[in-house]
């Protein structure tokens, strides 16, 4: 069955020496097919899926420690390693330093 509210898991950084501070600006990882900027045109390739943002989708019924690849996910965003960086649409923090 279909549900009628989706749940998203929502992957941010912030480049504030304080993530705590309310002043603090936090940016998306946009992922390519998942459900994000409501501006951008939905994803269709169709009869395949993005096996990471597929992921994500049913990550969000769950918990993370039923999902510990996500925390391995994180922590190579904060890396900034370029294979994972690769999967994503974009990285908000592409030029700068890591968040």
């Amino acid at each position: 069955s279909i549900t009628k509210e989706r749940t998203e898991v929502i992957l941010q950084g912030t480049s504030s020496l304080d993530p705590n501070d309310p002043a603090a600006v936090w940016e998306e990882f946009e992922f390519k097919c998942k459900p994000g900027d409501l501006r951008r045109r939905p994803c269709l390739i169709s009869p395949y899926h993005y096996r990471l943002d597929w992921l994500m989708w049913f990550a969000a019924f769950q918990t993370y420690e039923q999902n510990e690849w996500i925390i391995h996910l994180a922590g190579k965003l904060l890396a900034q390693e370029e294979e994972t960086l690769s999967l994503l649409a974009t990285n908000p923090f592409a030029g700068r330093e890591p968040p």
